[in-house]
């Protein structure tokens, strides 16, 4: 009677679940407000994300805190007390940004893990491609701003603000660049050097940085009609350029392309001219003769 009372305690311990799970694990719903993410100092804590995230860690956390991120997982491990700190998560494809408040008390048991989702109710940002209902699709637009300009403004976003400003379009996905792509032909008429730095791509366009440095001794006005290819848009960061040498002689140019990227939109390098096949009629006829009596 004895071993039977205990088998059924133990299952019914069980079947409550008064037995903690080792897979238990706690949801965290973002709704674009800050997520309280606490830790044990000592104890390790996994946060599941799906993503491949950036984290922007202040540098006041010194070498309190080990942050590692693989595989769509982010592993938190705090030395000591931490007092209340904001991370930022960025995903690398997109550019949506995640916040987590982290604090680290001491403890002895470790905290559950936590899987981040994003709630299906988010609020629309510009360039938001979520679903919206039929009534609402039928009058509103595709997208509230012009694509070019949502991956202008993401590109410029993205090399020069803090990573918690930068606003998170729906579909945008950073593509590969080649570094040494040949540039001779975007601005032959004025003596910069260009260089590609970066490109995203957004549905059927692409946009590309590309860094812009005066190599002469004179102010150079940046103006969008002494580019050459094929271009949707095209955006200076800075109307000029200042003389080499100078703290104003680099810029950045932001190139719009549909259907292709930049490699394709340029202008062919075009081969020096042979004077030989500019002479005029008579002088090419003369040469004929002159090459059949050589003959």
């Amino acid at each position: 009677m004895k071993h039977l009372v205990l088998s059924f305690l133990a299952t019914a311990t069980l079947t409550l679940g008064l037995i903690p799970s080792a897979l238990a694990l706690e949801i965290l719903r973002w709704e674009r407000l800050p997520l309280a993410v606490p830790l044990v100092v000592g104890h390790e804590r996994v946060i599941f994300i799906d993503r491949n995230v950036r984290v922007g860690v202040p540098a006041s956390l010194g070498d309190r805190l080990r942050v590692q991120s693989a595989g769509g997982a982010l592993y938190l491990l705090a030395s000591e007390p931490i007092e209340p700190t904001r991370l930022q998560l960025q995903d690398a494809n997109t550019g949506i940004l995640i916040l987590l408040d982290i604090a680290a008390e001491p403890g002895e048991a470790p905290l559950e893990p936590a899987r981040i989702i994003e709630s299906e109710s988010h609020a629309k940002r510009y360039g938001d491609t979520g679903q919206q209902p039929a009534a609402d699709a039928a009058r509103l637009p595709a997208r509230e701003t012009p694509v070019p300009v949502v991956l202008t403004r993401y590109a410029a976003q993205s090399l020069y603000a803090p990573l918690r400003t930068v606003e998170p379009v729906n579909g945008v996905v950073r593509v590969n660049l080649r570094r040494d792509l040949a540039l001779d032909t975007l601005l032959p008429t004025l003596p910069v050097r260009a260089r590609a730095l970066a490109a995203w791509r957004l549905e059927d366009q692409w946009v590309t940085a590309i860094r812009l440095t005066n190599t002469s001794s004179r102010w150079i006005d940046l103006d969008p009609r002494a580019l050459q290819g094929d271009f949707v848009t095209a955006t200076f960061q800075h109307p000029d350029l200042g003389p080499a040498g100078d703290s104003r002689d680099t810029s950045v140019v932001y190139l719009v392309t549909r259907g292709r990227g930049l490699a394709q939109s340029l202008l062919p390098a075009i081969s020096p001219i042979d004077a030989a096949h500019n002479l005029p009629a008579s002088a090419a006829a003369g040469s004929a003769e002159g090459a059949g009596d050589a003959q």
